[in-house]
């Protein structure tokens, strides 16, 4: 079965990415420790290239590149690093970007989604960064667009903190559609000519400032790039909160979602691909929702939850809540170990705090210990502990009650984590018509593969960015504001 063919049960063939960031541990703080954990390899380029070299091999469809520009320095604060730095819980952290090019260069098929924000870099200098990788991955790269949630990042920018939550989506608005007209509207298809007789590059006819004058930003133009096999990135997003799923459900073509059950997301996913219908005309099954997982896994039930004890074991309390500070923006030092969580006004990320606040089955109480447990194998996400028949059955929950498309596999260690999913997992999920055997698109876009679909480099026709493309041989377009 290839990817673009339906399963014989007509169940869902999952995406897949692998949940990375440029740092050690990740969503597992403290397990750097274990013996067997290279995740501390984050600054030998040795190490991307033979994750990405594994991970094509499995036939997974991105690594999903997570960023940060501070540290979490809300846990035990105000401002204070020390248990972020001690437990290294993403600290220190690399610019993701720059290892792209070379994970690209040792594969072709496998796409690179990396998260940049909106918040702190004008859409001129991302517009033209994006493009440049685009054409070096042959089309390969997606952006996660975020608008950050740490203070500490906005007081290293030169702000005395960040601008307000929704705020902040306001001018992500106007940016991405600044990006667009750059990527879609600057150049023409066919400007590029190459016409060695006549000494023309390209058509100067064909090139045009997109002179946008807006709110926020002012940039005449035109882009600096010529397009790239994409032009605009495969866009993927994050927030689930309102101003988030507002957002999501214009632009996003994928949506990671954080949640320890399926429960907690189930509400959110329906409600943007609802939005998505309904106020701007999209197809709603475009838009792929990607649950973040971290499977621990064991030839038998009990091998799968020992490795689970050992891995906790070895976490970090006091990284696992650095982190949740940083999420969420509470401390919770200033509460009792048993002290249930509260839902509060939060100016990180917002959806965070809500999911936390909200007991489940699997966990009756969010109390400040429950938490640091639960963080220190899988951090934000769901932790998925068994054989790959039981890991296999919870995903198939989270397709059937979540309506989710697919995973952003966390590690507890790297690459043991994913190794496990590709000798155990994997077999198991193709057994039951749930992964494909390969690419759809081989040598294909980022796009073309998560979509199934050969020729779909550019968003899909619904898609806001798609009104932006200026079209070879199209003489007369305007371009939309």
């Amino acid at each position: 079965m290839t990817a673009n063919e339906t399963p014989a049960n007509g169940r869902k063939s999952l995406i897949l990415n692998a949940f990375v960031e440029m740092c050690s541990g990740h969503q597992s703080p403290g397990l750097w420790q274990h013996p067997e954990d290279e995740s501390w390899r984050f600054n030998d380029v040795d190490h991307w290239v033979e994750l990405a070299k594994l991970l094509e091999s499995a036939k997974f469809h991105g690594i999903f590149i997570a960023d940060v520009l501070g540290g979490y320095d809300v846990y035990k604060g105000p401002r204070n690093l020390e248990p972020a730095i001690v437990s290294g819980a993403q600290w220190p952290v690399n610019e993701p970007l720059a290892v792209v090019p070379a994970m690209a260069a040792a594969t072709q098929n496998i796409g690179f989604g990396v998260t940049v924000t909106t918040t702190y870099e004008p859409p001129y200098h991302l517009a033209r960064r994006l493009s440049t990788v685009d054409h070096l991955t042959k089309g390969r790269v997606g952006w996660n667009v975020v608008t950050g949630y740490l203070d500490s990042a906005a007081r290293n920018m030169g702000y005395a903190h960040q601008p307000n939550h929704d705020d902040r989506y306001a001018v992500a608005e106007e940016y991405i559609k600044v990006a667009y007209k750059l990527w879609e509207s600057s150049w023409r298809s066919d400007a590029v000519v190459l016409d060695r007789q006549r000494g023309v590059y390209a058509e100067p006819s064909r090139i045009r400032q997109i002179n946008h004058q807006g709110k926020y930003f002012e940039v005449p133009g035109p882009h600096l790039c010529q397009p790239s096999p994409q032009r605009t990135p495969l866009i993927l997003q994050a927030g689930t909160s309102k101003a988030g799923k507002t957002f999501a459900a214009q632009h996003a073509e994928a949506i990671f979602v954080g949640g320890h059950s399926p429960s907690v997301v189930k509400k959110n996913i329906a409600e943007i691909r609802e939005m998505a219908k309904t106020q701007f005309g999209r197809d709603p099954q475009t838009i792929k929702f990607l649950a973040l997982l971290c499977p621990i896994l064991g030839k038998t039930e009990e091998e799968a939850k020992e490795k689970f004890a050992y891995f906790r074991s070895l976490g970090s309390i006091d990284g696992a809540l650095a982190l949740f500070g940083g999420w969420t923006g509470i401390d919770l030092d200033t509460y009792g170990e048993d002290q249930e969580l509260r839902a509060v006004e939060s100016n990180a990320i917002r959806s965070a705090v809500e999911g936390w606040s909200k007991a489940t089955p699997e966990v009756p109480r969010w109390t400040k210990k429950t938490v640091g447990e639960h963080i220190t194998v899988g951090g934000l996400g769901a932790t998925a502990v068994g054989t790959p028949q039981q890991v296999a059955d919870q995903m198939e929950k989270w397709v059937d009650e979540a309506d989710v498309d697919g995973f952003n596999i966390a590690y507890a260690v790297k690459p043991g984590t994913f190794k496990d999913v590709i000798d155990l997992l994997i077999p198991e999920l193709r057994r039951r018509g749930l992964f494909h055997e390969d690419y759809a698109v081989p040598k294909g876009t980022y796009r073309e593969n998560v979509y199934s679909k050969k020729g779909q480099s550019g968003p899909p026709a619904d898609h806001p960015a798609s009104k932006y493309r200026w079209d070879a041989g199209v003489e007369e377009h305007k371009i939309p504001e």
